[in-house]
């Protein structure tokens, strides 16, 4: 397995992946959306995608969006995505692309990465917890719908 940072070389790849992840979510399978969604983050630098590949073909991705901690006075990385494809799942993949991301954060001077998944996505909760990430109880979180 090869954990690689992605650049829009990579777009088709990702594409696929990043579609599969939104239906996982519930969201219709658009692959012109995600293709244009994608193409417009690393076009404008808006995140950082790793990308896992075995022999060649793309098995999952994380993507990366910059953000920063007022409190701290300091740069910090949303980890908004995370998929393995279902086929390579409980291989280690999923580990892998943490770590890049956490050696990615560190390397440019980062002081946290945030995450958040479902209350029901047991798998994601156990590998987040399993690979050192502390589950927040400090704060509560809030969204205000737009649209």
């Amino acid at each position: 397995m090869q954990i690689r940072q992605g650049t829009i070389a990579d777009l088709d790849e990702l594409v696929l992946l990043f579609d599969r992840y939104r239906t996982f979510y519930g969201q219709p399978s658009d692959e012109d959306l995600a293709r244009s969604f994608l193409l417009d983050r690393l076009r404008h630098l808006q995140s950082i995608i790793f990308i896992a590949s075995f022999e060649g073909q793309a098995i999952g991705f994380t993507q990366l969006f910059p953000s920063f901690s007022s409190g701290r006075a300091a740069r910090t990385f949303i980890l908004n995505d995370l998929y393995v494809a279902p086929e390579a799942r409980g291989k280690g993949v999923g580990k892998a692309l943490l770590a890049a991301a956490a050696d990615y954060g560190k390397a440019v001077g980062a002081v946290r990465l945030t995450l958040s998944t479902a209350h029901d996505n047991g798998a994601a909760q156990s590998l987040y917890e399993g690979t050192g990430w502390v589950r927040e109880t400090n704060f509560i979180s809030y969204n205000l719908p737009l649209v």
